[in-house]
């Protein structure tokens, strides 16, 4: 959109800007619950732009947001799935371009997202709260994630809540609009991560 030059970046503002990122964890307000954090994985996520913020794809917005989770929610786990779901190690300290690379590098497929319910059902562990970060191409495997939610809910006495953030927007929706404890969040904007925090904090 800006024309085709080219140019090379000056470290020392690269750096500074890294830093100022850091510095901005400071204002993020911890939820206090036990969050699970799962990032689509899946080569979509590459592509496009997050709605609101041209130029920034789903996967560094994602990134983004799981450093943030890390340095801020004591409880937390941070998992990617596409039709598998697995571990994501990010240090809070971790630098972003860092954390898009590995996950740029993992085996990926369709989309899942009633993954993160499913997975944690069947480790037995317990979550106040799924958040879901995707571009919205949702493929849906055996049960529906609102269902997979209701399904965790009912066997593990937690009224867990779903926050599924589509990075993008088209005609599907994941969570349930009859339920109070589920939440779609379409694009993105300086406010999201409040808005989530308080819904997770009832």
């Amino acid at each position: 959109m800006r024309g085709s030059a080219t140019w090379t970046p000056v470290q020392t503002i690269v750096d500074a800007l890294d830093t100022a990122f850091y510095q901005t964890f400071e204002n993020v307000e911890a939820t206090g619950k036990r969050v699970l954090l799962a990032l689509d994985v899946s080569g979509s996520m590459s592509m496009g732009s997050v709605g609101g913020v041209i130029g920034l794809s789903p996967r560094v917005a994602s990134a983004a947001m799981a450093l943030v989770t890390a340095a801020t929610e004591r409880n937390h786990a941070i998992m990617g799935f596409s039709t598998t779901f697995m571990p994501l190690n990010i240090s809070p300290r971790q630098r972003l371009d860092d954390v898009v690379k590995s996950m740029s590098s993992l085996p990926f497929s369709g989309t899942d997202c009633a993954l993160p319910m499913v997975w944690a059902l069947e480790k037995n562990l317990a979550f106040d709260a799924f958040i879901v970060y995707t571009d919205n191409e949702t493929w849906f495997g055996k049960i529906h994630p609102a269902q997979a939610l209701n399904e965790y809910r009912r066997k593990t006495g937690i009224a867990a809540r779903l926050v599924v953030v589509a990075m993008t927007g088209n005609k599907f929706s994941i969570a349930n609009p009859n339920d109070a404890g589920m939440l779609d969040v379409v694009g993105f904007s300086t406010d999201t991560p409040n808005v989530m925090t308080d819904f997770i904090r009832e």
